[in-house]
């Protein structure tokens, strides 16, 4: 299902980016790799939550990065698939599940409109970590794509940046929330440079991006045209990211839980019921 040719530049560049950034994410301290490997960093808990129990079932991570949380799935019991468009990535996914001792987990290359050209199969759950959806320029075909690997029973669920969080400014001074960048998928994505990654490290090379926004609505309604059926959709006042300079940082994380290295941060008491800061959507695929 290959995307609009105009927007091929705008992917190139990103996946430059990508395969420039995974050496830096696999040794940064923000990704802590000697904390996962000792099981310190787990998933979100309403994640957890949210999915339920995976033991013994199928799971699908589209975009998936060099495989942390793919891998952390496998660790709950699931059979893991991960998915991701850089070679680089996936080539760290494998070694990282090597090195854990995860040998049934499957680490595929392909950009996610044509990954039914590489994985024909379906699965209990088809998931997508935090910071997927900005660098999908059709969401209608994205969800047709994740919707044709769900298998009837199962269910595919997000957990992702809201959209309105994503319209702000993020360099104001005076702390006033305002609206700057488009709420709704735009056929020009918005354009970044920034010489690091979002993480501790080195300068990049690549240091452009291209990213696009979907409204919640049109996010919803891409799922249920392509076959699913909603079961909720929550809108959240936490954030896994520092995502404007003036929010606080909340360890939602009890003491000594192996959860402890996620933390939430979130707006001021003063602005804290304003915006919705993420999102998380379950949709099921009827038996």
């Amino acid at each position: 299902m290959p995307v609009d040719p105009s927007q091929q530049p705008y992917l190139d560049a990103n996946l430059a980016r990508w395969d420039e950034s995974v050496p830096i994410h696999v040794a940064s301290q923000g990704y802590d790799l000697e904390g996962f490997l000792r099981g310190e960093k787990s998933l979100y808990p309403l994640e957890i939550e949210e999915v339920g129990d995976v033991a013994g079932k199928t799971l699908l991570h589209l975009q998936c990065h060099f495989g942390m949380d793919t891998l952390n799935w496998a660790r709950l019991g699931a059979r893991v698939t991960g998915l991701d468009c850089s070679p680089a990535a996936v080539e760290a996914a494998r070694d990282l599940a090597a090195r854990i001792g995860v040998t049934d987990a499957r680490f595929v290359q392909s950009d996610v409109y044509d990954a039914a050209s590489v994985i024909d199969e379906q699965f209990d759950v088809v998931y997508t970590g935090i910071g997927a959806f900005n660098w999908l320029p059709d969401i209608r075909a994205w969800a047709r794509v994740a919707a044709g690997f769900v298998r009837a029973g199962g269910f595919l669920y997000v957990y992702e940046a809201h959209p309105m969080w994503a319209t702000l400014d993020d360099e104001r001074t005076d702390q006033a929330l305002v609206v700057t960048y488009p709420y709704f998928e735009t056929a020009k994505p918005n354009e970044w440079t920034s010489p690091q990654s979002y993480v501790d490290g080195p300068p990049l090379t690549n240091q452009r991006t291209f990213e696009w926004n979907h409204g919640l609505g049109e996010v919803v309604t891409a799922m249920i045209d392509a076959g699913l059926r909603i079961e909720f959709v929550h809108e959240h006042r936490a954030q896994a990211w520092q995502g404007l300079p003036w929010m606080e940082a909340e360890n939602a994380i009890p003491a000594g839980s192996m959860h402890r290295r996620r933390e939430h941060w979130r707006l001021p008491e003063h602005q804290r019921d304003l915006v919705p800061l993420m999102y998380s959507i379950r949709a099921s695929k009827p038996a």
